[in-house]
């Protein structure tokens, strides 16, 4: 009884805590009037006592309702949502009420405040070309808009009286790092009434100082001086600094100010200084809420979530990794297994074993990612194979005979586990990331493991491991690429993928834009003979080989239905043909399928009355014994070998992404051999253990098809039916797994062992808790970025997941302008259509089209009928307009008769897209004419494949010109650098002159002029790597600011459960003798030129004139650009030598008698 007694005392204790913690949420965004708080939790606003206590709900959409701002009156709250999918500003009473929705732009629109005057103050993109925030002050009565003057600004507060600005210069830069001093760390300024320019508050200090506010006679704002961001306050001149606070925690986020009071975010708790008494403390605040957010969640689609899947070794059924869980589905009738149950578990792969009874998985319940096997009939535990994992695992194959497996690990080793032993044993150490992939395939008898491994060269080669003797063979040379090995089911065959083919579909480089070789389709199929004496079975037949028989002569005698053999007294008939022989030999043993290729590997299915496979293997000279495949070369990968085909995937040049592959087939045969193409859009394959089943995956839908060497023709009578996968998790449990695995995964990831210096282990028991505070998916990404904060490392950050839908979504159109409402004039005046390159079409707006005759100054005064001022905002009249006909009638700006035009509006992107263009467009035209046409500009948007069009229509249309700006301002980076850095390295070391015309150079389209390389604090990863390698190599001047500072580069392979991702730095750069650049600081340009905000909103751009005037100097000074005057031609009329040296004789030895 006593024992019952505690029980129940224990089970009621731990349910009051469940209920406590359940209470409390984790908060954000506050803002505070008099004696109310407003902040945003569970993605919807709440208010709440000054004092604390129960908060009150104020919205219940499923989108995010954000960044609240309360009037300077206290009856109106301005905030930013999503109610119909972009996030615009709305207005609601504080007592609650239905919100009213105040801005159509389509963009992230971001309240920052009010003015004294009670105008809201927004942040916003909308109206800025260049893609920069912009403070825009709005009428929340008569949606007027005012535009503050200044061309780069994200938050800001006004002065009691309304006319001194202090302001926050740049958005934040995306990735969450403590101490972080690059190029885009947010600083303070002052905007003074009228003013020319404005103020930089303490421009000696490079950390974050952000959020002013103004309180009295003194801005308060927080700022990361003491290491932490941390309450600061000085006088307006920016004097007498003072901390207020000291948290050495988390650090403070979000502050808002009134009346003395200042609320802000640290860590999941809101807290409140008071400026009177110079005292801060944590609010205790609980939620009256039902937390839906934190109710069981079903997965519903789960092809959405789908990262690995694997067929049993005969293809009845398919094992499936869903968001973390193993699932068996039956490939036509039958029971879907939920194979794992263990909720706050992530499974990453799951293949059967070679009896089809159960899958070896990966799991991290342990706390580690280990193997584990488990019953593929779901009924039973799971056992944990591995252990004392340090780093993270990945996928496993299973010998044939079940008794090894090899798997790979983070840290790039290969592995062999003995299942019996228990014990593990290295095979190979890489270092060029040959086992974060791996290409790995078993032989028949399990003794022999081959892999692909980066030689000395750089190039890949087949290595071929014995267990035997444990020694470790190169079967081919690491002068050109292999990889993808696969053994034949009869042990005699290695087969591989190799890059050998290579022929240039551009003929010469003498073309237009410095044609290059282009070498599509280099990969080939071979077959390495494993033992001596052995004939290629794509081999013709000859005089020394069996003749084939005739076509009525090869069919077999019929075999009982029940059996897959012929009965043990009769005698089998005699095969054929090399193709009969390689399926009378099937092997005893095969491989599973492999999760680090997209194909699967054979596994064990014994037939009773067969005898295993023994492979023999001659090392001696195994590298001449190489045949190759008669087949057409391809872009191939994925290879597998059946008893009777080879498939695998092709794809054609530049096709990326799932469903960009097609399955090839090349029946094992000697003769009419070719590629057939089974089935196109494919995003995988596997293929089974016996040979005779094929699983594909297109989209996300699955089928088992015959393994023939045929086209598949439709597959929806062999796709697998997962209707009935659907199942639940606990978003609690399932954000703690994701917690600890981001920590795991920065710890395996992140380029440096040391992180940086920060004991890791103790940063995850400093941030856990956090996780026990979060009811939604955005605020578990608040807390792992400050987990990951600590790092201070760019390129890191967490976003996305398992948001609510927000539904209907209905986006916003635009018509390529910036208007103004005018009420005389009777609509919407446009007082700029967005200009763009007319020689390229694809960015021109749609009031620029010919024949329109649309001009600025006109007057919208309809839109689809509809007047445009009997609605605050003509812009709603164009929702979910985009893409579509539109009819607009307009009053001409001179006066004249009124006409109608159909046009169709943009997307908001695409909107987005035409201002920037407008931008670029005005920086070439301001280049021309300043320079009379000598001086070429070409802007690069960021380092993307599609971004290399923007180098090319720029760069070479500038080859002949003196000089040449490259600007890298606001690049986004990618990877593409050193496409362009090695154009730019070209030098004319030769001319060729011809009969009629000017000389031309050699090296093809080398520039010869001078050039500059303008950055900003926004160029950023590779846009901030080019100038740099551009400045090692000595080539032109670097003209701005310094950059962004991200120079540790990344996969962003570290996905979550979810499919969010908390992104780790994989990649730092260095140079021998200066250690490691850009990270964290920036690349600092040669030239320091700053564009003021304020003469930059007045369409000034200090730093293209800075390069303008310089490039002016040095083409004066150096014209080295001119074409040079061919010397006299030859006079060949005379004899080419001199009579001396005609006559000069040197005598040989004499003969030899």
């Amino acid at each position: 009884m006593f024992h019952r007694i505690l029980a129940l005392l224990g089970a009621t204790l731990a349910l009051a805590t469940v209920s406590a913690q359940t209470e409390a949420g984790y908060y954000r965004f506050p803002s505070i009037h008099q004696d109310t708080i407003v902040f945003t939790a569970e993605g919807d606003l709440w208010r709440v006592a000054a004092t604390g206590g129960t908060a009150q709900r104020l919205t219940t959409h499923p989108g995010f309702e954000l960044l609240p701002a309360i009037s300077p009156d206290g009856r109106w709250i301005a905030f930013s949502a999503q109610y119909e999918g972009p996030q615009e500003i709305y207005l609601m009473p504080l007592a609650g009420g239905l919100p009213k929705r105040l801005t159509y732009e389509g963009e992230a629109a971001l309240v920052r405040g009010w003015t004294p005057d009670g105008r809201i103050l927004y942040a916003t993109r909308h109206y800025s070309t260049l893609p920069d925030n912009q403070l825009v002050a709005l009428d929340p009565q008569t949606g007027q808009r005012t535009f503050v003057p200044l061309a780069q600004a994200d938050e800001g507060a006004y002065d009691p009286t309304g006319r001194t600005l202090v302001f926050t210069r740049y958005a934040f830069q995306g990735s969450h790092a403590k101490r972080y001093i690059g190029g885009t760390a947010q600083n303070l300024w002052r905007l003074d009434p009228g003013a020319e320019q404005a103020l930089p508050y303490h421009p000696d200090f490079k950390g974050v100082s952000r959020w002013p506010m103004w309180a009295g006679d003194r801005i308060f704002f927080a700022s990361e001086r003491d290491g932490t961001s941390n309450l600061w306050s000085m006088r307006p001149d920016g004097t007498d600094l003072r901390q207020h606070t000291h948290h050495a925690d988390f650090g403070i986020k979000s502050p808002q100010h009134h009346a003395g009071l200042i609320v802000y975010q640290n860590g999941a708790d809101l807290w409140l200084y008071d400026i009177r008494t110079n005292q801060t403390r944590r609010l205790d605040i609980a939620l009256a809420s039902d937390f839906d957010q934190l109710r069981e969640t079903w997965i519903t689609k789960p092809g959405e979530y789908t990262t690995g899947f694997s067929l049993s070794p005969d293809g009845d059924r398919l094992a499936l990794v869903v968001r973390g869980q193993v699932f068996v589905a039956p490939a036509q009738q039958g029971r879907l297994v939920e194979v794992t149950r263990r909720p706050g578990v992530r499974y990453r792969s799951a293949s059967f074993t070679p009896d089809g009874q159960s899958l070896l998985v990966l799991s991290d319940e342990s706390g580690e990612v280990e193997f584990w096997k488990f019953p593929a009939n779901g009924v039973g535990a799971g056992s944990q194979l591995t252990e004392g994992g340090e780093t993270l695992r990945m996928a496993g194959q299973l010998s044939p005979d079940g008794k090894w497996i090899a798997y790979t690990e983070r840290d790039d080793d290969l592995l062999l586990y003995n299942l019996e032993t228990k014990q593990t044993k290295l095979i190979a150490h890489s270092k060029s990331r040959d086992f974060i992939t791996p290409e790995l395939d078993w032989s028949p008898d399990s003794q022999w493991l081959a892999y692909a491994f980066t030689g000395e060269s750089g190039n890949t080669q087949i290595m071929l491991y014995s267990l035997a003797t444990g020694s470790i063979t190169p079967v081919t040379s690491d002068r050109v690429i292999s990889g993808s090995p696969a053994f034949s089911p009869d042990g005699k065959w290695l087969y591989f993928l190799s890059d050998r083919s290579f022929r240039s579909l551009v003929g010469s480089p003498w073309g237009p834009r410095q044609s290059e070789p282009f070498l599509d389709k280099p990969t080939k199929i071979y077959l390495l003979a494993l033992a001596e004496a052995t004939r290629s079975p794509f081999q013709p037949n000859d005089e020394l080989a069996k003749e084939e028989k005739s076509a009525s002569k090869e069919t077999k005698k019929p075999e009982p239905a029940e059996k897959s053999e012929p009965a043990t007294d009769e005698k089998k008939p005699e095969p054929t043909s090399l193709a009969g022989k390689l399926a009378e030999e099937k092997p005893a043993d095969a491989t599973p399928p492999s999760e680090a290729k997209p194909e699967a590997k054979r596994a064990d299915a014994k037939p009773k009355d067969k005898k295993p496979v023994e492979v023999k293997v001659v090392l001696d000279g195994i590298m001449d014994r190489l045949w190759e495949v008669p087949v057409a070369s391809g872009n191939y990968s994925a290879l597998n070998v059946g008893e009777r085909a080879l498939f695998v995937l092709d794809r054609d040049a530049g096709a990326t992404g799932p469903g960009a592959s097609r399955l090839l087939a090349v029946e094992i045969k000697n003769r009419d051999i070719e590629a057939t193409t089974v089935l196109s859009g494919l995003s995988g394959y596997r293929l089974s253990a016996d040979g005779k089943k094929l699983l594909v995956r297109q989209g996300e839908n699955f089928a088992i098809i015959d393994a023939a060497a045929k086209a598949a023709g439709d597959t929806s009578k062999q796709r697998v039916n997962l209707s009935a996968l659907r199942f639940p998790y606990s978003p609690r449990e399932s954000w703690r797994q994701m917690f600890t695995d981001a920590w795991r995964l920065h710890r395996d990831y992140f380029y440096d062992r040391a992180m940086h210096g920060v004991d890791w282990k103790a940063n995850l028991a400093k941030h856990l808790p956090l996780v026990e505070r979060v009811t939604d998916r955005a605020e578990l990404n608040d807390a792992l970025n400050y987990l990951i904060s600590e790092l201070s490392a760019l390129h890191t950050d967490a976003n996305g997941g398992d948001y609510r839908d927000v539904e209907p979504q209905i986006p916003v159109a635009t018509l390529g302008v910036r208007w103004s409402r005018d009420e005389a004039a009777g609509g919407y005046r446009l007082d700029r259509i967005y200009q763009s390159d007319p020689e390229f079409l694809e960015r021109r707006g749609p009031l620029l089209r010919p024949g329109l005759g649309i001009r600025d100054g006109d007057v919208i005064t309809e839109i689809n009928g509809t007047p445009t001022l009997s609605v605050p905002d003509a812009a709603a009249l164009l929702r979910n307009q985009a893409n579509r006909q539109v009819l607009l009638k307009f009053a001409p700006a001179n006066g004249g008769e009124p006409f109608q035009r159909i046009v169709t509006p943009l997307s908001a992107n695409e909107a987005a897209g035409l201002r920037y263009t407008d931008w670029e467009y005005t920086r070439r035209l301001r280049v021309d004419e300043q320079s009379s046409g000598q001086i070429g500009y070409v802007h690069i948007r960021a380092m993307g494949t599609d971004n290399f069009y923007e180098f090319v229509r720029g760069y070479y249309a500038a080859a002949n010109k003196g000089g040449l700006i490259l600007d890298l301002r606001h690049n986004r980076g990618g990877n593409i650098d050193s496409w362009m850095v090695s154009r730019l390295m070209r030098q004319a070391w030769m001319w060729w002159s011809q009969r009629d015309g000017d000389a031309y150079p050699h090296l093809q389209h080398a520039f010869r002029g001078h050039l500059v390389v303008l950055v900003d604090a926004w160029s950023a990863s590779d846009g901030e790597t080019m100038p740099n390698a551009l400045r090692h190599l000595k080539i032109g001047t670097s003209i701005g600011v310094r950059t962004w500072g991200g120079g540790i580069w990344l996969t962003g392979s570290n996905a979550l459960v979810d499919r969010g991702i908390a992104r780790a730095a994989e990649f730092g750069s260095f140079i021998p003798g200066e250690g490691w650049v850009i990270e964290g600081e920036g690349f600092t340009p040669d030239i320091i030129v700053d564009n003021n905000p304020v003469p930059a909103f007045r369409g000034e751009d200090a730093q293209l004139d800075a390069a303008i005037k310089h490039l002016q100097e040095r083409i004066a000074k150096d014209p080295r650009h001119l074409i040079p005057t061919p010397p006299p031609g030859p006079v060949k009329t005379g004899l080419p030598w001199t009579k001396e040296e005609a006559l000069k004789v040197t005598p040989l030895p004499p003969l030899k008698s």
